[in-house]
C-alpha cells in the first residue's frame, strides 16, 4: 500500500458519499487563495465522520481548538441543532478573518463564534463565561500543546463529553525516537499524560487516506 493507493481509495469513497457542496468547496478555494497548506484541514470523509460523531452524541455545545479556514468548523456546526453553539479558537489573526467569512458564506454565523488568540490564553475566559461544559471537543492545533489541551478539555467538559484529538501519529513519527522535534516530543508527552488520566477512557486509531498516514485519539470523560 502506498500514498497513491490511499488517495485513490479516498477519491472512490468521496465519489459515493460526498456530493457537491458549494460552502465546503468555497473554503478549500479560499484556503488555497490565502496560501494556506490545504493538507492541514481534515479531509471531506474525516469531516463527515466528525459531523456524524457529534450528531450521534447529540451535541449542543462544541469546542474546537484550531480553526484554520473553517473547514472542520462547518462540518461540526452542521451537526448542531438550531439552538446549538460552537466556539472555535484560532491563534492566527488572518485565519480568523478568513474563517469568519467562510462561516458566513456557509450560513452558520448564528451558530459559530471564532475567538482570536492562543488557546491557553482563551481557556480561562471560556471557563469564567459559564458556557461550559461542552458536549464535544475537537482538537486540531499545535501538537506540542496537546498535553495542556487535554487538561483544559477536562476542565471544560462533563461526564460523557467526547474529545477528539487529530493528527497524533504523524506518519509513524511518534515511534521514530530519533525524531525529537517539538511536535514529536510534544505528542509523546501527550500520550504519556493521556495514559495517566483516570477521568478519561481513550483509544487511538491509525488512519490512511489522501492526508497520508496519521491517526486520531477518541476519548470520553467518565
Amino acid at each position: 500500500m502506498s500514498q497513491p493507493m490511499w488517495t485513490a481509495v479516498d477519491d472512490y469513497l468521496e465519489a459515493h458519499f460526498m456530493p457537491a457542496d458549494p460552502a465546503l468547496e468555497h473554503v478549500l478555494q479560499t484556503t488555497l487563495d490565502a496560501g494556506l497548506p490545504p493538507h492541514l484541514a481534515v479531509s471531506s470523509l474525516q469531516g463527515k465522520f466528525l459531523q456524524m460523531l457529534a450528531q450521534i452524541h447529540g451535541a449542543k455545545k462544541i469546542l474546537e481548538i484550531g480553526t484554520l479556514a473553517g473547514y472542520s468548523t462547518i462540518w461540526l456546526a452542521r451537526a448542531l441543532p438550531e439552538d446549538g453553539r460552537l466556539i472555535s479558537l484560532e491563534a492566527v489573526p488572518t485565519n480568523v478573518t478568513l474563517a469568519r467569512k467562510n462561516i458566513e458564506f456557509a450560513g452558520l454565523s448564528h451558530l459559530v463564534e471564532i475567538h482570536a488568540g492562543k488557546a491557553l490564553d482563551i481557556f480561562p475566559e471560556i471557563e469564567q463565561s459559564g458556557i461550559a461544559p461542552f458536549d464535544f471537543i475537537f482538537i486540531d492545533a499545535d501538537k506540542s500543546g496537546y498535553k495542556d489541551y487535554v487538561d483544559w478539555a477536562l476542565k471544560l467538559s462533563r461526564p460523557g463529553t467526547v474529545i477528539i484529538l487529530d493528527n497524533v501519529i504523524r506518519g509513524g513519527g511518534i515511534v521514530n525516537f530519533d525524531n525529537n522535534t517539538r511536535t514529536m516530543t510534544g505528542l509523546r508527552e501527550y500520550f504519556e499524560h493521556l495514559a495517566q488520566q483516570k477521568k478519561l477512557t481513550s483509544t487511538t486509531l491509525q488512519t490512511v487516506g489522501c492526508k497520508g498516514h496519521d491517526g486520531f485519539t477518541l476519548a470520553v470523560v467518565l
